[in-house]
C-alpha cells in the first residue's frame, strides 16, 4: 500500500481542506480534520482508479523535503494519506494500427475527454466483458481466430 502526502489547510470560516501536490487537482474537504482525512482517503482512490482506468501512469509518492520545498506549501499541514485501492500498474506496450483507425482512435478519445491508452484499454476491456457475458459471437470469433478464447484471456 502506498502512502502519499495530502496537505491540510484552512481558511477562516471554512472546511479544512486537503491537496495533494502529487496529483494537481486533487482537493477535498471536511468539516473538522477527521472527517477531512476521511475525504482525502476517498478522493486519492477515486482519482488513481480513474488513473488507471484511462491507462495513466500513477506517479510515485514525493518526499516530505521535496514537497515542502515549496514555499506555497509551508503553511499546510502535511498528513500521509493511504491508498485505498487496489491499483494495477499500467504496463507501455508498442502496437501497429492502420493510420486512418488510429485517427479516428484519437479523434474519439479527445472528443471524449480520454487518452488514447485510455479509450484503447476500456474498448479492449468492453469487447472481453462483451465476449465472456456471451453475447458478442462476432467478437468470440474473432478471438477464437486470433488462437485465443475469451475464456483464456
Amino acid at each position: 500500500m502506498r502512502n502519499y502526502i495530502g496537505l491540510i489547510h484552512k481558511d477562516t470560516e471554512s472546511d479544512y481542506g486537503v491537496s495533494f501536490p502529487d496529483f494537481s487537482g486533487v482537493v477535498t474537504a471536511g468539516a473538522d480534520l477527521d472527517d477531512a482525512r476521511a475525504m482525502a482517503e476517498e478522493a486519492l482512490a477515486l482519482h488513481i482508479e480513474g488513473l488507471v482506468e484511462d491507462g495513466e501512469a500513477i506517479p510515485e509518492p514525493s518526499s516530505l523535503e521535496v514537497v515542502m520545498s515549496d514555499a506555497e506549501n509551508r503553511d499546510c499541514v502535511a498528513i500521509l494519506v493511504a491508498v485505498k485501492t487496489e491499483a494495477k500498474r499500467a504496463i507501455r506496450v508498442n502496437v501497429t494500427l492502420p493510420e486512418g483507425v488510429l485517427k479516428q482512435i484519437d479523434a474519439f478519445a479527445e472528443a471524449h475527454g480520454l487518452t488514447r491508452s485510455g479509450f484503447l484499454a476500456r474498448a479492449a476491456t468492453h469487447e472481453i466483458e462483451r465476449a465472456n457475458d456471451g453475447h458478442d459471437a462476432y467478437a468470440e470469433s474473432r478471438l477464437s481466430a486470433l488462437g485465443t478464447s475469451s475464456k483464456n484471456v
